[in-house]
């Protein structure tokens, strides 16, 4: 499935305000590529029976797919779990409520693994059936990228939202920490769970960025050679698949022929204790979180699930105070990193979708920007010799999201040219 059969949230939004796309008809695009395609990719977990069109509102007439994880009051909320079978919130999750208050349409649930932790569910990538769409926000990253819907809400605590979308070949966009609001979301990790978007392209994830918070997030045009872009050399690139190396290295350059300043950065050594602590605090907190499920749903939960509960559960304190000092230390040093580059480059993954759908994938390149509460975007474009999308991820400043989705939208040009 190409680019191409993707839904453009910019042409949409243009149409619409030009007159040539009405609200109504958007909507009904979605629900009959969804009605056409679902079956075959199940990324969705529930789909609204009659869901409200607003004629007014920065995002009327986009069909929204919200992941899962968040509480929507007029559809079921299972996070996942059959322990949630037909559960109804009464209220919805404060993203929901701020999409719906912008005009979006909420056109399902998209399907989240367990709890949002790795436990698969039934999602295939649409690249590829037999493969991984990647976890925890699967349903929301292969809903995009089977051109049914233009616009998805998911969540990252460790990789979940940067490795779908690259899996899938979309633009993943995980914010600076609490950019977008997390009432109303099951929480996993607290100090780690962060609302992302997903659109077909970096201008599209941009722009419903924009049209979703009011901020000014949408990709403006940039001078290349005022920005510094480094590939990223952490230890991880060894163990990234020959076809994820090659890919970084022909971004860089294609980076450099469209004229920004690129180099290399060494990764400090306390960003990579960092990303060794990340387990410790995700542990933890899923023990405390999660807590109160496994004492009274055990029977529902998979093993997997209750093991990671458990063992955060059996994490002494000290090592969890412990963690959050190299955590702390981490973003120090990041701070320091971003005085001397503006831009990192870095895999979205070790390579493509893994075969098989046992496993949701790799967060090794993931983890440390989640923990730095830094804003990443999957720039999609990149395919290995099968054809599966290869992800690239760019990644700047706590709090320049700006900067990083309008240098990733130059780059996705760059990378296509």
């Amino acid at each position: 499935m190409g680019h191409n059969r993707m839904m453009s949230l910019e042409a949409l939004v243009s149409a619409r305000d030009a007159g040539k796309a009405d609200p109504g008809v958007m909507i009904t695009l979605s629900r009959d590529a969804i009605a056409r395609k679902d079956a075959a990719i199940k990324a969705f977990a529930h789909v609204a029976e009659n869901p409200v069109v607003a004629d007014t509102g920065p995002l009327a007439g986009v069909a929204l797919g919200v992941k899962d994880i968040f509480d929507t009051f007029d559809q079921p909320t299972g996070y996942g779990s059959p322990a949630y079978d037909g559960h109804h919130p009464k209220v919805d999750a404060a993203i929901v409520d701020l999409a719906r208050r912008r005009g979006a349409t909420i056109i399902g649930k998209t399907v989240t693994t367990e709890f949002a932790y790795m436990h698969p569910a039934a999602t295939v990538n649409p690249h590829n059936p037999a493969h991984t769409p990647g976890g925890s926000s699967s349903g929301s990253a292969a809903a995009v990228a089977a051109g049914m819907i233009p616009a998805a809400i998911g969540t990252q605590t460790g990789g979940s939202v940067i490795r779908p979308a690259a899996f899938c070949g979309v633009a993943g966009y995980k914010p600076s920490f609490r950019l977008l609001p997390t009432g109303g979301l099951k929480h996993y990790a607290p100090s780690l769970d962060t609302v992302g978007l997903f659109a077909a392209g970096v201008i599209d994830v941009a722009l419903l960025a924009q049209l979703l918070t009011g901020r000014k997030l949408a990709a403006e045009p940039v001078d290349p050679s005022s920005i510094r872009v480094a590939v990223y050399r952490c230890a991880q690139l060894e163990g990234a698949d020959p076809a994820m190396q090659e890919a970084l290295s022909k971004a860089a350059d294609m980076a450099a022929n469209a004229g920004f300043d690129v180099g290399d950065i060494a990764e400090p050594e306390a960003m990579a204790a960092a990303r060794d602590a990340h387990a410790t605090l995700q542990d933890h907190e899923a023990g405390l979180a999660c807590g109160p499920d496994l004492s009274r749903h055990r029977k529902s939960l998979s093993q997997r699930l209750v093991d990671a509960i458990e063992r955060g559960q059996g994490t002494e304190p000290g090592a969890y105070d412990a963690a959050r000092k190299l955590a702390k230390r981490g973003r120090t040093a990041a701070r320091g990193l971003f005085g001397e580059v503006d831009i990192l480059l870095t895999p979205s993954a070790p390579g493509a979708a893994p075969e098989g759908l046992e496993s949701t994938g790799d967060a090794r390149f993931n983890k440390l920007w989640t923990l730095m509460g830094t804003p990443a975007v999957n720039i999609p474009g990149f395919s290995d010799a099968t054809g599966l999308p290869l992800g690239i991820q760019v990644v700047a400043r706590f709090g320049h999201d700006q900067v990083l989705l309008s240098v990733a939208a130059a780059l996705e040009r760059a990378f296509k040219a």
